[in-house]
């Protein structure tokens, strides 16, 4: 239940706070004073679209804010939209998604308008009523996933087909391919250790010539570099007895000379290990050759090749468990159809066991309201055989029908009901929805909103809907916009809407009247701009408490 709205910088409004409260909340005013703002304010906290026009000219946010009491306490929703059109929600004071606001909208709120009542004729939604009237929405939602199912089953099905035709035509490339890949033999980084290689015998000579002058200079030479170090370690440590720093010198060099003899060694044995071989030379070219044409084919690298090879194996096992595959997923599309076969139909019975039960309390509710006469009848169209009239709601077509006149026959809401008739048509459904509603869904109060939905009725239908409200408002609490004293006079609590000019700034108030000023209010709905003696007394009687 809503107990407080706080709307800042939006549309007209510039700083507004509403404290509602339980039952029967009214909402009054001239024409264009704003009240439907209030209902557009309290949706967006139920998740509905917002949009950078809505944030008040000059300002750069709009702020909504509303205090919702739950079991077991109260819960703060905000809405807040930027002026370059971006939008936050927070739920509790932390940063939450506007899917979030719509999952928690059934719970909190609920909002009837003239455009929920046109939705009235779409065949979707009343389907969907007669789901929730039956408690059949979550077979309805079964029905749904496991229609998507089979479905995604015979768009996988033919997509196999395609590709095993497909693959049929291939398949001899891709066992070339693999083939070709398989016998190369291909080693990770081969090629850079063949160009390694390569260069090395290339530059076979040089590389002996160069090592052996540099072996010569290190080692095997009277003037090599080991005899020369030895020579002076031991001059340095004949005089090393006079002074201690020469000793440090002496050991230095002598381990500079061991040093020198493990290059030398190392370079010996490098040396030794080459030989020329133009036989090797020619097989390393011959391989580069290979494996650059692998690369021409399948990829920059050896590793890239042997992707390619593993790809065509992979394509060529797809292909032959193909069959298989397309077996499997035809057994699982037949077990779903069955399913669904099973559930649409338990659906379709519940259903129809529900419209029976619909449409005795319509036809109550609907009397209720001024239509005495008036049959709602709901229609189900012939099934169609097989799996043709399959959808994700179920095997039913449903449509609502109304006879407004005994002897009539029922016909489409779109052809008989007139704008003020929809609107008790709509009020009626509702009334019976929340009476077949489970008590546990029922336990807490929600926040149910009507704005205008008194349009093209009045008089006697206009006091029926009143009496109707009053009555729904004793276990949810209601919000309603209205232009009709016959339905404001039910209200428990009154509020009026006015638009003002301040500062050569319209701005928008919200007050709850004082029973002296819902008289002067009523007067005013009655009689128009000007009020008048007998407009006041009438609204003085239609204060009265009903009888």
């Amino acid at each position: 239940m809503l107990q407080v709205l706080e709307i800042e910088n939006y549309a007209v409004v510039e700083k507004l706070r509403v404290d509602f409260r339980p039952g029967l909340n009214v909402l009054t005013g001239e024409t264009g004073s704003g009240k439907s703002i209030v209902v557009d304010a309290l949706s967006l906290l139920l998740g509905m679209k917002a949009s950078a026009e809505l944030v008040r000219a000059g300002a750069e946010r709009a702020r909504v804010a509303g205090v919702f009491e739950l079991e077991p306490g109260e819960l703060l929703i905000e809405r807040e939209i930027l002026a370059n059109g971006k939008s936050r929600a927070f739920v509790g004071g932390r940063l939450a998604t506007v899917s979030t606001l719509r999952e928690m909208a059934p719970r909190l709120g609920d909002i009837h308008g003239q455009h929920e009542q046109q939705e009235l004729f779409s065949v979707q939604a009343q389907i969907e009523m007669l789901d929730e009237f039956c408690g059949a929405s979550a077979q309805r939602e079964r029905a749904g996933e496991l229609f998507a199912a089979w479905t995604h089953t015979g768009r996988r099905i033919e997509e196999l087909h395609r590709a095993a035709a497909e693959g049929q035509r291939m398949l001899d490339l891709w066992k070339f391919e693999h083939q070709e890949i398989t016998q190369a033999a291909l080693a990770p980084g081969e090629d850079q250790r063949l160009e390694d290689e390569k260069r090395v015998l290339a530059n076979l000579e040089r590389i002996l010539a160069t090592g052996h002058s540099a072996w010569q200079a290190l080692y095997d030479s009277p003037a090599a570099a080991t005899s020369q170090v030895k020579t002076a370690a031991r001059a340095l440590e004949d005089v090393a007895r006079f002074h201690p720093d020469l000793s440090g010198l002496a050991q230095t060099l002598q381990g500079a000379r061991l040093t020198i003899e493990e290059a030398a060694g190392e370079l010996r044995r490098f040396l030794d290990r080459l030989e020329a071989d133009p036989g090797r030379l020619a097989q390393i070219e011959d391989r580069l050759d290979l494996i650059g044409k692998l690369k021409r084919k399948y990829g920059a690298s050896v590793e890239q090749i042997q992707a390619a090879g593993q790809e065509a194996q992979a394509k060529i096992a797809r292909f032959e468990s193909s069959e298989a595959t397309i077996r499997q997923v035809e057994q699982e599309r037949a077990r779903l159809a069955a399913e669904y076969e099973k559930v649409a139909g338990e659906l379709s019975a519940r259903r129809r066991e529900g419209a029976r039960r619909l449409e005795k309390p319509m036809e109550m509710e609907l009397a209720a309201l001024a239509m005495e006469r008036t049959r709602l009848v709901v229609d189900f169209a012939a099934v169609e055989p097989g799996n043709a009239s399959w959808t994700a709601r179920g095997v039913d077509r449903v449509q609502f029908l109304i006879s407004p006149n005994p002897g009539e026959p029922p016909r489409p809401l779109a052809l008989v009901a007139s704008g003020g008739e929809i609107s008790r048509i709509t009020l009626a459904l509702k009334s019976c929805l929340l009476e077949a509603a489970a008590p546990a869904a029922r336990r807490a109060a929600r926040t149910l909103v009507f704005d205008e939905i008194d349009a093209g009725i009045g008089g006697r239908a206009a006091e029926a809907v009143g009496r109707r409200l009053k009555r729904l408002a004793q276990g949810d609490q209601l919000l309603c916009v209205t232009h009709l004293p016959q339905i404001a006079r039910f209200a428990d609590h009154h509020f009026f809407v006015d638009k003002k000019v301040k500062a050569a700034r319209t701005v928008v108030t919200v007050q709850e009247l004082l029973p002296d000023e819902r008289v002067q209010e009523l007067a005013r709905m009655l009689s128009g701009e000007k009020v008048t003696t007998d407009a006041i007394r009438h609204a003085e009687q239609l204060l009265r408490p009903p009888r």
